[in-house]
């Protein structure tokens, strides 16, 4: 089986998984739950179904934490479902995954919970899965070097080499003295610098392949358009795709891209064009794209002057830039008013020039997007925060930071915030530890450090 994105999943896996994102703004965690598993029943590589349920199940987890006996009462009532998926491992792993995920709901963060339903997520073909358990079982077990192992190999086999690196590194942190941490730290860092670098060969690839000339486009597309020469090879193979399946959509828009890397704005603009006239103007996404085209022409521009010192010409063209954005993004909520990610790009900008009120309207209807709910929030945080009413910015933070398991950068930011929001409001104690929270990870993050030196010299 495949990981799909929620774009590409079956109606029905989207409106459950729809009716289980409504529910958990509601704050109805069972019933979000119970929509989440539906949607995966029918689409089980839904991958945004399975992090909506993690977060609902480690929300309610944490809203009542339980004692010592209850935990232990846990694993009494897991024992019958443990058996069953075990049983189910082999034969049918998708099977064993569905009944871990009943075992995650009672405690997201018990070791053999965990370990089952990441073998089960292995076994179904879903590494993605299996790592997001892993970086939930994480925050709840940070110093299990075992669990940091497996999470940083499972990085490394889905070639998320940096990730990899920060894991070992906190590995070799807690066992400074082991010489396999040593080495696995070592190594991961020489991996993450190859693939910085882009120094990876490709090996005997062309020789994997019988028909040359597909070998050379392949190359070529791998090099992302390196020269000019690639570009025209791949502009040509796309052209005769067209010539053959004019009414081909995609082929349209990939032709445009391959424009794109090699700065034919205008040819790219006019392929967009033709989908856009293919598609009677009313396709979301290509007009999104035709702006993206637009936008990029005109960055390109921006620089040529740059480069030239033309300073003037920069100035007039950054204005139009800005102008055409705003002007685009209006046009595009007015044409699609149910788009919420239109709604969220609006918001943005009319922030940005400090147009707060109007703005929140924006983000308050842009929150109910699942893709853009958490980014929603923060915003609106930030507005209100803007607008001195910091009990409300608080309270949008702190949604949003509940709905998010994982430590990562937008999390980050969410504590960052809402400590100098508890500072403003004279809660120092709370500041602290919203800021530790980011400096237990990350003590590099903004001057997070010298806020905590602070506190404590305090």
């Amino acid at each position: 089986m495949a990981e799909i994105e929620i774009e590409q999943a079956p109606r029905k896996a989207r409106e459950h998984f729809d009716k289980g994102f409504a529910a958990m703004e509601r704050g109805n965690l069972d019933y979000a739950m119970d929509m989440f598993n539906l949607a995966l029943e029918v689409c089980p590589g839904l991958l945004k179904a399975r992090k909506f349920l993690r977060a609902a199940q480690v929300k309610k987890y944490k809203t009542n934490p339980p004692n010592s006996f209850q935990k232990a009462m846990v694993q009494v009532k897991a024992a019958g479902k443990s058996m069953k998926a075990q049983s189910l491992l082999k034969k049918d792993p998708a099977g064993a995954l569905k009944v871990s995920e009943e075992m995650m709901a009672l405690d997201p963060y018990n070791p053999a919970f965990v370990s089952l339903n990441v073998q089960a997520a292995l076994g179904a073909g879903f590494p993605e899965a299996a790592i997001l358990t892993l970086e939930v079982a994480k925050e709840g077990n940070p110093s299990d070097t075992k669990l940091l192992r497996q999470l940083a190999g499972l990085y490394q086999q889905v070639d998320r080499m940096h990730d990899a690196r920060v894991v070992y590194e906190e590995v070799a942190r807690l066992l400074p003295n082991d010489p396999q941490a040593i080495k696995q730290l070592k190594d991961s860092t020489a991996l993450d610098s190859m693939q910085k670098g882009r120094w990876a060969e490709e090996g005997d690839f062309r020789g994997k392949i019988k028909d040359s000339k597909e070998a050379i486009l392949l190359e070529q597309q791998n090099k992302a358009v390196k020269s000019a020469k690639d570009a025209d090879a791949l502009i040509e193979e796309t052209l005769k795709k067209i010539e053959a399946d004019p009414k081909n959509i995609n082929y349209r828009r990939a032709l445009a891209d391959l424009y794109l890397k090699s700065d034919q704005h205008d040819l790219a603009l006019e392929a967009l064009k033709a989908a856009q006239e293919m598609t009677g103007g009313a396709d979301p996404q290509i007009d999104r794209a035709v702006s993206n085209a637009y936008i990029r022409k005109l960055d390109f521009e921006i620089a040529q002057f740059e480069a030239a010192g033309d300073q003037e010409h920069v100035e007039a063209w950054k204005a139009e830039r800005a102008a055409f954005m705003l002007d685009d993004a209006r046009d595009k909520v007015e044409r699609y008013p149910n788009d919420l990610l239109f709604r969220f790009d609006l918001g943005v900008l009319l922030f940005e020039r400090g147009e707060i009120n109007e703005s929140i309207q924006q983000f308050q209807l842009a929150q109910r997007n699942p893709q853009k709910r958490i980014r929603a929030l923060y915003y609106l945080g930030l507005c209100f925060k803007q607008k001195g009413q910091n009990d409300i910015a608080l309270e949008q933070m702190q949604k949003a930071v509940s709905e998010l398991p994982v430590m990562d950068d937008t999390k980050k930011d969410l504590l960052y915030e809402l400590g100098t929001l508890s500072e403003r409001m004279g809660n120092k104690d709370k500041a602290l530890a919203y800021y530790k929270e980011i400096y237990g990870v990350d003590i590099s993050y903004r001057d997070v450090a010298a806020k905590i030196e602070s506190f404590y010299a305090s």
